[in-house]
């Protein structure tokens, strides 16, 4: 069986090694010709074009950018994707972008899963990382048995087209978040004379990430019923700026957060819970 693979680039190339670790026949395509000779060293066989590279395949898999890259790809494939053909996106993208794609490519009688990856090219490489699917339950009934050794985890969301492309946006949200804490936090850390690696080991015995279990739960529930009030949590980001200007370190993003608990404790959620900063999504149902 040949697949195909539209995309290089580090996520893409890295999934490509994987099925040629397999003994697979695999054709890829890159918009930057020059990135696909490492995978033609391993055997792949580097397409001059889109539709050179989709021609007569049962899967491909799309690894892009983002929704403009991805419809101009495909576009590019004309009628080369036969109508047996099952496409797997598995690039990060609007879910109005997954919904609409997969209503045209099912419209030409072509199978369509978004299949969004929370891995990164070393996980690819070995099967390891998680990945979540939505798209017709018959598609993924066909599909299923070839995604599986991509991943650890492979989660069906059901036949909602766009929900892949959800989730994978609010996981993304939370990596992004966290990491920009993290940046803040090491530099609260080391404008006090601890350095990042030592303020890190703090994680070793604490983990922060109860906190999504318990007061996320509540949040979205609309559940502010106070365990630590909005002006108490307010306090203590003041003492995380006065921390970091008293070291000569700049932060980025606990200002932003101090100026929204401002705002809040004006509008009278003061003595809310500071779950209460997602009462503009979430209306309160208790607290």
């Amino acid at each position: 069986m040949t697949i195909a693979f539209l995309g290089a680039g580090l996520l893409g190339a890295a999934m490509a090694q994987r099925f040629l670790g397999t003994g697979a026949s695999v054709r890829v395509w890159n918009r930057t010709a020059s990135r696909l000779d490492p995978l033609r060293e391993l055997g792949a066989h580097a397409a001059a074009s889109p539709a050179d590279a989709v021609r007569g395949v049962r899967f491909v898999h799309v690894v892009l950018r983002d929704d403009a890259s991805v419809d101009e790809t495909l576009d590019a494939c004309g009628d080369a994707i036969d109508a047996d053909t099952i496409v797997l996106d598995h690039t990060t993208v609007l879910p109005a972008g997954a919904r609409a794609r997969a209503e045209r490519l099912v419209a030409r009688g072509i199978g369509y899963l978004h299949a969004p990856v929370f891995m990164g090219p070393s996980a690819a490489r070995t099967g390891g990382g998680s990945m979540y699917v939505s798209g017709p339950s018959a598609v993924w009934e066909r599909a299923q048995s070839h995604l599986a050794p991509m991943t650890g985890k492979l989660i069906y969301l059901g036949e909602r087209p766009d929900l892949a492309a959800v989730y994978k946006l609010v996981g993304n949200t939370m990596i992004i978040t966290i990491n920009a804490g993290l940046a803040d936090a090491f530099a609260i850390a080391q404008a006090s004379g601890v350095t990042p690696g030592e303020a890190l080991s703090l994680f070793d015995e604490f983990s922060p990430c109860g906190t999504i279990a318990g007061r996320g739960r509540a949040m979205a529930e609309g559940d502010y019923r106070a365990s630590f009030e909005l002006t108490m949590a307010r306090k203590d980001v003041q003492l995380m700026q006065d921390a970091a200007s008293s070291g000569g370190e700049s932060l980025h993003v606990l200002p932003a957060i101090a100026e929204r608990m401002e705002a809040l404790i004006a509008a009278g959620h003061g003595q809310r819970d500071f779950a209460v900063l997602a009462v503009d999504t979430i209306p309160p149902v208790t607290g």
